[in-house]
């Protein structure tokens, strides 16, 4: 196993490519739950009939566990997007198309995104009002089973040679109501400095979708609070500053 070329790498992971390999190498304290976890969820999908990487083997490398599935070669969507600003229109049609279509599967399989969500919701730094309040809106929201990404952003899709579009990282893949999916991703590129960008891909996938923008947003405080467990110190400030439960205007 060649670990010499560095794909991308992270607090918790290093990602390597050896030949048509892509081999995920997690830090020695990174759950071997949540490995396992992860491949069992990416080789879940892979039977759904989406353009994915598939799963070859999960192994140890030097005593840490390792993911090894097919490398697909190409540019992400967000390389493309920052090299082709005057195609950012076409990008962002296709990163909501994409969208879609995931949500437009089934897993049964797959972990609720509702249970998931009121774990994190229970371990976030909230007083417990607002904890009681946001758990109230999660069980009031309406249950669905729709396949939900759980971090759909232009650096997880790759667009290879002749055009075909891979999505990667399913790590944490649910099943559950898409409009949470999409509140997970609008609050993405908002952590990322983009709220211009936020904005116009609420309104597309809206408007795609026929959804009313205010449903969305009713999730953007159940999203937020959840997604605040994790991540460093400045996303988690934001995140909690989002967890009031009122109506985004």
């Amino acid at each position: 196993m060649n670990l010499k070329e560095v794909v991308a790498k992270t607090n918790a992971k290093t990602v390597y490519r050896d030949g048509d390999k892509c081999i995920k190498v997690f830090n020695e304290n990174y759950s071997k739950s949540d490995v396992l976890n992860e491949a069992l969820n990416q080789s879940r999908i892979e039977n759904i009939g989406l353009n994915i990487p598939k799963i070859l083997e999960v192994t140890m490398v030097d005593g840490k566990w390792a993911i090894v599935s097919e490398f697909i070669e190409g540019d992400t969507l967000a390389d493309l997007m920052k090299k082709n600003p005057g195609k950012a229109d076409e990008y962002l049609n296709l990163f909501v198309d994409l969208q879609i279509e995931v949500q437009k599967k089934s897993c049964p399989v797959l972990t609720r995104l509702k249970d998931k969500m009121n774990t994190k919701i229970s371990q976030a730094d909230l007083d417990a009002t607002t904890k009681y309040e946001l758990h109230t809106r999660l069980e009031g929201m309406p249950k669905h089973n729709k396949v939900c990404h759980g971090d759909f952003n232009p650096s997880n899709i790759i667009i290879t040679k002749d055009g075909t579009p891979y999505i990667l990282d399913w790590a944490h893949v649910t099943q559950g109501n898409a409009s949470a999916d999409v509140a997970r991703t609008y609050l993405l590129f908002w952590l990322e400095g983009k709220e211009e960008l936020a904005k116009k891909y609420l309104d597309l996938f809206c408007k795609k979708t026929d959804t009313a923008r205010q449903y969305v947003q009713k999730w953007l405080p159940i999203v937020a609070a959840s997604q605040s467990v994790k991540g460093n110190e400045q996303e988690r400030v934001l995140l909690l500053s989002w967890t009031n439960v009122v109506d985004y205007e």
